[in-house]
């Protein structure tokens, strides 16, 4: 059920999910994936179809099903599968050198949804602070919020390594409007998998869906209960805050007008 308290609410905050939000998770994650999976299958056919498999990653595609653990998890999570499919121990040297290989593949196939540098500008001018809060890592995070010229417009990025947890933990959330003493009804999460909604949801923020992540409008119905509202993607999203904008102000101009008691 939607919390009404919020669905006027003007933002001083917003924080944004990355993959399936201001990326394209399939255009990008589809083949620096298969990139890192080759690398790490070192000419092993077989260890690469395995760990094609555990992660439900279609070849002839170049794209991952949607229920892949790898849409919204962490490589903490899918990092023992692949570990499992190459016949060796998930330990820590495993799973940063996979943050490592995704970090440099992810660069080398960025596919930004919409113009992200021209949005945060928009919003930072109308006096947002804004944020990431993604299940890759911290610094991979900020490598591609750099490329995508969104780094000097983000006041916290956080990572599932970053000490906070990750999605569909709200820590990460959490730790954003504490370090701002933000009031949680006047912050917003976007994002695109109910990992972002059931994170937004704990930490009592905003949530926002939007429609671009692997589903694309197919996951509306499974989004939509658990969001304050849901657009198409984050292009949407100025067109939105002017919507509650003026919601907000007109209920504003009526308690204004409304005789004292």
């Amino acid at each position: 059920m939607r919390n009404p308290r919020l669905i006027a609410a003007a933002f001083d905050a917003i924080l944004f999910d990355k993959d399936g939000t201001l990326i394209d998770f399939d255009a990008t994650w589809g083949p620096a994936a298969f990139s890192v999976m080759e690398t790490l299958a070192d000419g092993d056919g077989a260890a690469l179809d395995r760990l094609m498999r555990v992660s439900e990653y279609v070849l002839t595609e170049r794209r991952f099903l949607p229920s892949s653990p790898l849409v919204a998890g962490s490589s903490a999570h899918y990092g023992p599968l692949w570990a499992q499919a190459l016949g060796r121990g998930c330990d820590a040297d495993f799973l940063a050198r996979m943050d490592d290989l995704f970090l440099k593949a992810g660069l080398a196939h960025l596919a930004p949804i919409g113009d992200p540098q021209a949005l945060c500008a928009d919003l930072a001018a109308r006096g947002h602070v804004l944020g990431i809060a993604t299940n890759d890592s911290q610094a991979s995070a900020v490598a591609q919020a750099r490329a995508l010229g969104i780094a000097e417009a983000m006041h916290f990025i956080a990572g599932y390594d970053s000490g906070h947890g990750s999605k569909p933990a709200p820590g990460m959330i959490s730790a954003f409007v504490a370090a701002y003493a933000f009031t949680p009804a006047r912050v917003a999460l976007v994002g695109d998998s109910l990992h972002d909604l059931h994170a937004a949801r704990a930490a009592g923020v905003c949530a926002i869906a939007v429609l671009s992540g692997p589903r694309a409008e197919a996951a509306r119905a499974e989004v939509a209960p658990f969001a304050d509202h849901v657009i198409p993607s984050i292009t949407d999203l100025p067109s939105l805050l002017d919507d509650l904008a003026g919601v907000e102000g007109n209920a504003r101009s009526k308690r204004v007008r409304s005789p004292s008691s």
